[in-house]
């Protein structure tokens, strides 16, 4: 990987992970992803905006390198994660008289995560600025997009934000810039889903805040460089706005086919009435594809097996992950099956506080799902579709 020029002055320096599958331990990457750092060259002075995971630590040395840096004045750290402040330490080394800016909060966590002594850092605060000589950065401190410490960079003279994780994507890409918006717009909203959605509201707060600033240019901390940024501004505004679609989304997962059998006939009945379903079988789902189907949906309905008189576990997962990740949904119910006995409602219901959303009577059988319960799921599909369209 080299180093990359995006304007005169300002190059990428960060690292491509082509092979990373995993993120957290807990998010699939099946773009892989990039840890985007930034070279900013003033007249008089020279920012390194965040730096890269420390497994590709010795990447951004060699473009460094290459670029022929001999001094960085500044280590800008937009936000304490380690897989952009990871390699910090390795800069203070490499440039000992570098200084880390950043806002209090961060350095307070930076010195817990990576024990960096308080004489290394500037401490800045909202809208203050720092010139390099002909650039001067502006920095932004924006809570809560993503962790409570997160910040943004703005260069004024060539009106570029360096967004952090905000308007990003987990991508692996060779091409530095943006190029097929489709392709991007995807793993961005992917990105958002897995990552963002749980702040829409703070976000929808920044981007309004953001309006007062002419952005020409987006370089975000994962993914490739937005040189019009236009097009990932509107769709964090459609993705943060209160209107959902005529979707239902149907995590389901099925013991010995009672509920996958109840889930065949309650999606035929949506197709019939013209809402869109989307069912995931959870034991084979990829969860950020889950997740980015909850961005916009306005129903969620689980679909649950019964495990020892309780939701099987991976309707539980389900029930977790759209609590944490607090879509906009408007509905929500649930399907399922029992042998002996369940508290399936209780269980899932109980899962999920964090949606303001109506709970539209659950469809629960016992065993093979007789006429009966058919009949409910046909009715329980009617009432959703009616409430999508009052809705």
């Amino acid at each position: 990987m080299a180093a990359r020029k995006i304007k005169e002055g300002i190059y990428s320096v960060g690292a491509i992970d082509f092979d990373r599958r995993l993120f957290d331990e807990l998010i699939p990457l099946p773009d892989g992803t990039s840890y985007n750092s930034y070279i900013i060259k003033g007249a008089e002075k020279t920012a390194l905006v965040d730096t890269v995971d420390p497994a590709k630590k010795e990447t951004l040395k060699r473009n460094l390198s290459e670029l022929g840096i001999k001094k960085i004045d500044y280590i800008i750290c937009h936000h304490a994660e380690q897989d952009h402040s990871g390699s910090i330490p390795d800069v203070l080394d490499w440039f000992p008289g570098s200084k880390v800016v950043t806002n209090a909060k961060c350095k307070s966590m930076l010195q817990d995560l990576l024990i960096i002594p308080d004489e290394k850092f500037i401490v800045i605060s909202d809208k203050e600025k720092l010139s390099l000589g002909d650039k001067t950065l502006e920095f932004i401190i924006a809570p809560w997009v993503h962790w409570p410490e997160t910040m943004f960079t703005y260069v004024h003279e060539d009106k570029i934000l360096l967004s952090c994780d905000f308007l990003g994507s987990h991508t692996a890409s060779s091409e530095l810039f943006v190029k097929n918006e489709a392709e991007v717009y995807r793993a961005a909203k992917r990105y958002y889903a897995e990552i963002m959605m749980p702040f829409r509201t703070s976000i929808k707060n920044h981007l309004k805040m953001l309006e007062q600033y002419d952005i020409g240019m987006v370089c975000p901390s994962h993914g490739q460089v937005y040189q019009s940024p236009k097009f990932i501004i509107d769709a964090y505004k459609d993705w943060t706005g209160d209107a959902t679609k005529n979707e239902v989304v149907l995590p389901y997962v099925s013991m010995h086919g009672s509920v996958e059998r109840m889930v065949e006939y309650f999606t035929g009945e949506l197709i019939k009435l013209g809402v869109e379903v989307k069912p995931f079988n959870l034991p084979k789902t990829d969860v950020g594809e889950l997740a980015m189907s909850l961005v916009d949906a306005s129903t969620i309905v689980i679909g649950a097996s019964a495990v020892l008189a309780q939701a099987h576990p991976q309707a539980v997962y389900a029930a977790y992950l759209a609590n944490a990740l607090r879509p906009k949904t408007k509905f929500v119910s649930m399907i399922g099956s029992f042998g002996w006995g369940a508290k399936l409602v209780e269980t899932i219901t109980g899962l999920l506080p964090n949606l303001k959303a109506e709970v539209i009577e659950p469809v629960i059988a016992k065993g093979h799902p007789k006429d009966g319960d058919f009949a409910k799921l046909k009715d329980l599909a009617a009432v959703i579709a009616q409430k999508h369209k009052a809705a």
